[in-house]
């Protein structure tokens, strides 16, 4: 696990080596086991990488990056993990390819020597990388299928620059920096700034699945490699019964491929579904008991999970960790945090996620998580709400409208408790009445209430839902709505919003985390399927479920699905007031040219009277402006 950084000038200029240098620097936290840089000129172009790295496969000096072949014609840096990469490598032997390392990076080198382009779809792991061929002066970047790693670009004139992550990025050259409104305002809307775009107008975030070429003729469109499959490039499911046990089987052979690694490797357990799983797989092959981390709150009973997580612990026999943090514990965690952002990010389950990662740190340098269960099988509420809403309005329409509507309008409401936190969950299930799901879905994603949209003044871009929703769902067929909805978020919200906090947190602590719930294989099994087998009578995840009845504890299967959070909406009325107040002025506000800052402070305000559940709105805003006052003032410094 590395990070990785370069400058390509198309025009053959000087590529600057101390800004090489600060470019990698930027990135020690991702790899603090070694630093590299190299700049390679041809007669019309210029090379400059920069790469960290975190060892985790054959520690020794061989596997420092920059990567060059024997013959000095190509160069690579890399970022992630192919798991694959033995049986590549005797594939490659048998090629007559001889290797000097034991590193998966020299098994990528060689693969895209051999096969360029089409070695994406023979790696199974995760990746951001850029390769460059010095004879024939052409290279290209690329990103994993589904976006575990990320991958930044800018292209300006006759200048080419990447990076892990966008300080990174803009430290390699004085790069534009103007922000992009409408990013600004998707991100208000759903809490995160989803690929291509960045904050920066001129800044790209890579999609996953694809790669871009470059030569000093230019830069290539990105070309798409990979697209989830489709129920009509697979053939008919055979039973449920077989497909449960398939499912099974596909899960723990990715376990068992993230296992490879020559350092100390454990696991996230939170209590919940997918962490359990991958737990209960890595625990059966694994010859010794695996380390386990948990995190719970002193202060705040609802949110803490460490009971469903000694369950999962006990029956597998690991060595279990748990992290007791309180209230100046988790508050103290979140500067440090929003100072490493290099764009507003507004998914406050960040905190726990580095608190966690850091625990995990002080043991392991590798561990296994359950992110992409949800997306994949259908664990969100929001999966629910559209049989649940249809229910809800065969309800005579004097008790919704006299009744039902009236309470729910005037009951508090707060993530912080079983019954306030309903309320709020029915309240946004009501937002939209239109019959389009795809329509509905996004209002349900919404961290912006119908109540709160008049924080956006009138010069604030205004997307169109429909045309907006014509272009993020291109390729995706809907003749299974909700299953075509799963897809568009496992493509979008899934990489822009949750393997972004994972690679974020855990690489603020030097941790490489592994997804096996995301492995291709699975993917492509399982992503075809009918929506009935993951959401199915009220029951999501009902593949998943039933393909591990016998394995968990029913306390686990049958348990309210739960986010891995922070009571940020207490925190909002209590102690990060004073914080809130501090950074989201009327000047930082008004600097933007597209908020209302008295109809913040009147949503706030509904908020801390609980009227309204507001916290992730007022969160993303908190982050905003805390991200746009040290940008500017680092700048200007």
């Amino acid at each position: 696990m590395c990070g990785i950084a370069g400058l390509i000038d198309l025009a053959g200029r000087k590529v600057d080596a101390d800004r090489l240098r600060a470019a990698g620097r930027a990135l020690h936290h991702r790899g603090p086991d070694d630093h590299g840089l190299g700049v390679f000129a041809t007669s019309r172009m210029t090379v400059g990488l920069a790469a960290t790295r975190l060892a985790v496969l054959d520690p020794s000096p061989a596997g420092h990056q920059p990567m060059t072949s024997p013959d000095g014609r190509y160069v690579l840096v890399f970022n992630g993990e192919v798991y694959n990469y033995r049986q590549l490598r005797t594939e490659l032997q048998h090629q007559g390819v001889r290797f000097v390392s034991r590193s998966d990076t020299e098994v990528v080198l060689q693969s895209l020597i051999l096969w360029g382009t089409e070695a994406f779809n023979r790696f199974s792991g995760m990746w951001a990388l850029a390769f460059f061929d010095v004879h024939q002066q052409r290279g290209f970047l690329c990103r994993d299928p589904i976006g575990i790693k990320p991958l930044f670009w800018i292209h300006h004139e006759d200048r080419l620059g990447f990076a892990s992550e966008i300080p990174s990025l803009m430290a390699l050259h004085d790069w534009p920096g103007d922000l992009d409104s409408t990013s600004l305002v998707h991100y208000l809307q759903y809490g995160y700034i989803p690929h291509p775009k960045s904050v920066y107008q001129h800044v790209e975030n890579l999609p996953p699945g694809t790669w871009v070429g470059f030569s000093p003729l230019g830069v290539d469109a990105p070309v798409e490699y990979y697209s989830l499959p489709t129920a009509s490039e697979t053939a008919s499911p055979c039973s449920y019964p077989d497909l449960c046990e398939r499912t099974r089987e596909c899960i723990s052979s990715a376990v068992a491929q993230r296992r490879v690694a020559d350092v100390p490797l454990g696991a996230f357990l939170s209590g919940g579904l997918d962490s359990s799983i991958v737990v209960a797989h890595l625990a059966r092959c694994s010859p010794s008991p695996i380390k386990t981390f948990c995190i719970g709150y002193a202060d705040h009973g609802f949110y803490d999970e460490r009971r469903y997580a000694r369950l999962v612990a006990e029956r597998f026999g690991t060595d279990h960790h748990e992290v007791l943090v309180t209230v100046d514990e988790v508050l103290a965690a979140i500067e440090p945090l929003l100072d490493h952002l290099g764009q507003p990010f507004g998914d406050s389950s960040l905190i726990p996620t580095s608190l966690v990662s850091r625990a995990a740190r002080s043991q392991v340098t590798v561990a296994l998580s359950g992110d992409g269960g949800d997306e994949i099988f259908g664990g969100y509420w929001r999966y629910l709400g559209h049989d649940t809403l249809a229910a809800y309005r065969r309800w005579p329409g004097w008790l919704r409208h006299g009744l039902v509507e009236p309470a729910l309008r005037r009951a508090r409401t707060a993530r912080s408790g079983p019954i306030s936190n309903r309320v709020r969950q029915f309240r946004k299930l009501l937002r939209e009445s239109n019959g389009d799901p795809f329509v509905r879905h996004l209002a349900w994603s919404r961290i912006m209430a119908p109540e709160a949209e008049d924080i956006l003044l009138q010069s604030a871009p205004q997307p169109d839902v429909r045309e907006t929703l014509g272009e993020l769902t291109a390729g995706i067929p809907d003749d299974d709505p909700l299953n075509a909805i799963l897809a568009f978020d496992t493509q979008y919200s899934l990489p822009g919003d949750m393997l972004h906090k994972v690679d974020l947190a855990s690489m603020f602590h030097s941790l490489e985390v592994r997804v096996p719930l995301l492995d291709r294989d699975l993917l492509d099994k399982v992503v075809p399927l009918p929506s009935e087998f993951k959401v199915w009578r009220g029951l999501r995840k009902r593949l998943l479920v039933d393909a591990h009845r016998d394995w968990l504890p029913p306390e686990i299967l049958e348990r309210p699905k739960k986010g891995f959070e922070v009571p940020m909406g207490e925190f909002l009325r209590g102690p990060l007031r004073d914080m809130f107040h501090d950074t989201v002025t009327r000047s930082t506000v008004e600097s933007f040219g597209l908020f209302d800052y008295d109809a913040i402070q009147r949503i706030y305000a509904d908020h801390c009277a609980r009227r309204g559940e507001h916290a992730d709105l007022l969160y993303s805003l908190l982050v905003l402006c805390w991200w746009v006052r040290r940008t500017h003032s680092s700048r200007a410094s």
